[in-house]
């Protein structure tokens, strides 16, 4: 009886012990044929899509396009220092990768994924892809035009023995972007994201063979340009100088309050706000305070 508990054991441990302590690097997953689905919450880098028939909630790797709203301040600020500008201005340059991305993938596309969890808030779970259009890599396609920074979580193309080529690859296009002003980067300079140029620029088709890699961060470097209204430092708001469309597109603050915290200038600090009819010392003056040097 003891030998037959004692065989019984020794085939539980070495069952046990035969089961990898972490799962093993997912192959990957091709989508061919897909479809942008028109969903409020898509944005340049995160977006929904049918493939057979099944909606997905993609997140592109090594790229991070700028917010489309003011619902986080620290992300936006973090965005606008990156690239110079105001938190303003970046929303506005978030709102072109938007609508970008919703040209580039009006024709079918190709994505590749191993269905690594992206986050997020949404019901839907996001997947961490690389997507193939018509013209290149999106991901590419959105840095080389000044609409994405590196940055975020990475992974090797497939094909690709590691993602240190791609990476620098990107570096490159954002170089490039930088110099010849476009998309945020003609923003840095003084010139409005709704009129940024936006000039596709040839990238190199993504191989299908598969390759394992461990996802892991990107170190960046913010960059140092400011404008008049923006700190060089933090890409936040000067109080005294931000222009009434700046002021209004921050979360609770519309035309006739942007107005008065106009007329109510020069403040000593952003604190001063609590001053100003319609923003007080509650909710408002603390959802806006963030987005002020």
């Amino acid at each position: 009886m003891q030998s037959s508990l004692l065989r019984i054991l020794l085939a539980g441990i070495v069952s046990v012990s035969a089961t990898p302590l972490f799962g093993a690097e997912k192959e990957w997953i091709t989508f061919e044929n897909c479809q942008l689905i028109d969903n409020p919450s898509n944005d340049g880098d995160s977006f929904h899509i049918r493939a057979n028939g099944t909606e997905y909630l993609v997140r592109l790797y090594l790229v991070d396009a700028p917010e489309t709203a003011s619902r986080d301040a620290n992300r936006l600020v973090e965005q606008a220092t990156y690239f110079g500008i105001s938190v303003p201005q970046v929303i506005d340059v978030g709102a072109k990768a938007k609508t970008f991305v919703q040209d580039k993938l009006k024709e079918p596309f190709t994505v590749f994924t191993r269905k690594a969890s992206g986050l997020g808030s949404s019901k839907i779970e996001r997947f961490y892809s690389f997507v193939q259009t018509k013209d290149g890599d999106l991901g590419e396609l959105l840095v080389a035009n000044g609409l994405a920074r590196v940055h975020g979580t990475k992974a090797a193309p497939p094909g690709a023995k590691s993602s240190t080529e791609e990476i620098q690859k990107l570096q490159d296009l954002e170089q490039q972007a930088k110099q010849a002003k476009r998309g945020g980067w003609n923003t840095a300079n003084g010139t409005s994201a709704a009129t940024a140029s936006v000039t596709p620029a040839p990238v190199q088709q993504l191989p299908r063979a598969p390759l394992p890699t461990a996802p892991l961060r990107i170190a960046t470097t913010p960059a140092v340009n400011g404008t008049k209204t923006t700190s060089a430092v933090t890409g936040k708001l000067d109080v005294n100088t931000a222009s009434k469309e700046e002021l209004e597109k921050l979360p609770g603050i519309g035309s006739a309050t942007a107005e008065r915290i106009i007329a109510a200038r020069p403040f000593h600090s952003a604190d001063d706000l609590q001053k100003v009819k319609g923003i007080g010392k509650g909710k408002r003056y603390e959802e806006i305070r963030d987005y002020f040097q």
